[in-house]
C-alpha cells in the first residue's frame, strides 16, 4: 500500500504534470525548475512519476481499442456512436479527427523520460535507494515509453522520437519526425537493456501483471519482431515466455481472461478496480453508452451458427443485440452482467498467452515450419473446443488462417487492425489488395472505388498528424496521403 505521504507527494507531481501538459505534449513540468529542485529528492518522486505513467496509460483504455478495432472490421457503430468515430469507420479521416490526437502516448513518454533523467540523480542523494531498485525503475520506464512508440508508429508510421524531458529552453521544443526503422531499432535496444534489471515479482498477482515483467519485455519484443519480419527473432522470444510458468487457462474457463481478469494467460494488463475510483471507459463504452457494438462480420466469424463457436462466441458478442461482451460480462452466457463495482473494473489486456502462441505460428509459417506452426494454431483451437485444423502448405494461406484465428480468440482486444496492417506490408505489400478488400468492405457500398483506389497508397493507412500539431511545430511534415485535406 501507498503511504499518506508517499501518495501526497504522488499527487502534487500528478497535478502538476497535468496542469503543465495542457498546451503542449511536449511539455512535462515548469521550466522555473520548482519540480526537480523541490519534488526531485527521494526514491518516492522517481515512483510516484513512473506511476503517473501506467496512470496515463489506464486513461487510453478506450483509444487503444479503437486504434486496433476501427478500421479491422469487427465493431460497427450503434445508437450514440461519435461522428469522428462514424466518420472514421467509413474510411473518411483528416487530420482534425480525434483519433489522430497522439497526447496521450506522449504523455506517457515524457513521465518516462523524466524519470530515466532523474533516476540516477536520487540514486546518487538518496542512501536508501538501492542500486537494484534503480534499474527495476528504470526498466519499467524503459517498457513503457517503447511500448508507447511501438503503438505510435503502427498507428501514424514516422513520428518524432524524444528521449528527454522537456524542461528548459536549452530542448529542442519542435522537433522532426524519425524514420520508422530508427524508432524500431532504439526500442528494441531499450528492451534488451531492461529486460536484464526488470523484476518479476511485485509483491500481488495484480502488480505482477499490471507492470512491466520479463514476460511482457519478451512479449513487446516478439511482437515487435514480427511486426519487422524478424521472424527467427520473434521466436526466440516467444521461447523465452513458453520457458516460464504462463500458461493457457483450461477451456471452461477462457472468459477467466476477462473476468475477473489476471488469470494465468495474463502477461500484461492494465489494473481497473472502480471500488477505488479506477474506472476503465469500456463497460460504458460496449454496454450503457450504445458506442459500439459486433459487426455483422464479427457475427459471422464468432457465432454459433455459421462458425460454431461456443466458448469464443458466446464469450465476445451477445447474440441477442451484438454487445460486446468481454468488458460487461461475468461469464461467457450472454447474460449475466457484472455486478456492482465490477462494471467498470474491466482489465485492458495488452498481451496473453494465446495472443503469444498464435504469434509463434505466424512467425513459423513464413519461415515455411507449418506442421510446426498448425501445432501452436491448434493448441489455441482445442482450447475453444474447436476441431484441430490440417497445415496449409504455403505462406498465404496460412496467414489467412492465423489472420482468422486470431480474430476469433483476440477479438475487440484491439490486435485486429496492427494484424491486418502487418499482413499488408509484408513482403513488399504483396497482399495489399487483401487488405483493401477487407478496408473498403466495410464502408458503404457508393464510397468503395474511390476509397479502394485512394487506399492503393499504402501512407493512407496510417492515421495523420493532427492539424494543431502541424500548426504548432513547422518541423513536422504531414503524411502525404493527407495533403490538402
Amino acid at each position: 500500500m501507498i503511504g499518506m505521504k508517499q501518495l501526497s507527494r504522488y499527487l502534487i507531481i500528478l497535478m502538476m504534470f497535468i496542469a503543465s501538459s495542457c498546451d503542449s505534449w511536449l511539455e512535462l513540468v515548469p521550466p522555473d525548475g520548482l519540480v526537480q529542485d523541490e519534488y526531485w529528492q527521494t526514491k518516492e518522486d522517481i515512483k510516484a512519476t513512473l506511476m503517473g505513467a501506467y496512470n496515463q496509460l489506464t486513461e487510453m483504455d478506450e483509444v487503444l481499442f479503437l486504434y486496433g478495432e476501427i478500421r479491422g472490421g469487427l465493431i460497427h457503430e450503434d445508437d450514440n456512436t461519435p461522428p469522428y468515430i462514424r466518420e472514421t469507420l467509413k474510411g473518411n479521416i483528416n487530420p482534425t479527427n480525434n483519433l489522430c490526437d497522439w497526447s496521450g502516448f506522449y504523455k506517457v513518454i515524457n513521465y518516462c523520460n523524466s524519470v530515466i533523467k532523474y533516476n540516477p540523480i536520487i540514486f546518487e542523494q538518496d542512501q536508501t535507494y538501492s542500486e537494484y531498485q534503480m534499474q527495476g525503475v528504470e526498466s519499467e520506464a524503459l517498457f513503457l515509453r517503447s511500448l508507447s512508440y511501438f503503438y505510435l508508429i503502427r498507428i501514424f508510421n514516422e513520428v518524432p522520437l524524444v528521449l528527454y524531458p522537456t524542461e528548459s529552453d536549452n530542448v529542442e521544443l519542435y522537433p522532426y519526425k524519425s524514420p520508422e526503422h530508427v524508432i524500431v531499432d532504439t526500442i528494441k535496444a531499450d528492451l534488451i537493456k531492461a529486460r536484464k534489471f526488470i523484476s518479476d515479482d511485485y509483491g500481488s498477482l495484480e502488480n505482477n501483471r499490471g507492470r512491466a515483467s520479463k514476460n511482457a519485455i519478451n512479449a513487446l519484443l516478439a511482437d515487435i519482431s514480427l511486426w519487422n519480419y524478424d521472424y527467427e527473432e520473434s521466436i526466440g522470444y516467444i521461447e523465452a515466455i513458453e520457458n516460464t510458468v504462463i500458461n493457457l487457462v483450461p477451456s471452461g474457463e477462457w472468459f477467466t481472461n476477462f473476468y475477473p481478469g489476471n488469470s494465468i494467460e495474463g502477461i500484461f494488463e492494465l489494473q481497473y478496480d472502480a471500488s477505488l475510483s479506477q474506472n476503465n471507459s469500456m463497460y460504458s463504452a460496449t454496454y450503457t453508452s450504445d458506442i459500439y457494438i459486433a459487426s455483422i462480420g464479427a457475427i459471422e466469424l464468432l457465432s454459433r451458427e455459421t462458425a460454431k463457436e461456443i466458448v469464443r462466441g458466446d464469450g465476445s458478442y451477445r447474440s441477442s443485440d451484438s454487445k460486446i461482451w468481454k468488458y460487461c460480462g461475468s461469464s461467457n452466457d450472454g447474460n449475466s452482467l457484472r455486478p456492482g463495482s465490477d462494471k467498470n473494473s474491466a482489465n485492458w489486456i495488452f498481451y496473453r498467452y494465446a495472443d503469444i502462441l498464435l504469434m509463434k505460428a505466424e512467425a513459423l509459417s513464413q519461415l515455411g515450419r507449418y506442421n510446426e506452426a498448425i501445432e501452436y494454431v491448434n493448441m489455441v483451437r482445442e482450447r475453444a473446443q474447436m476441431s484441430t485444423k490440417s497445415a496449409p502448405q504455403s505462406p498465404e494461406t496460412f496467414e489467412d488462417l492465423i489472420l482468422e484465428e486470431r480474430a476469433k480468440e483476440l477479438a475487440f482486444e484491439g490486435k485486429r487492425w496492427f494484424d491486418l496492417l502487418r499482413m499488408g506490408r509484408r513482403n513488399d505489400y504483396a497482399r495489399k489488395e487483401k487488405l483493401i478488400d477487407i478496408i473498403v468492405k466495410n464502408v458503404p457500398s457508393n464510397q468503395r472505388l474511390v476509397l479502394a483506389s485512394k487506399l492503393k497508397d499504402p501512407m493512407g493507412w496510417y492515421f495523420p498528424i493532427q492539424d494543431i500539431e502541424i500548426e504548432r511545430n513547422k518541423n513536422l511534415i504531414q503524411n502525404p496521403f493527407y495533403e490538402g485535406y
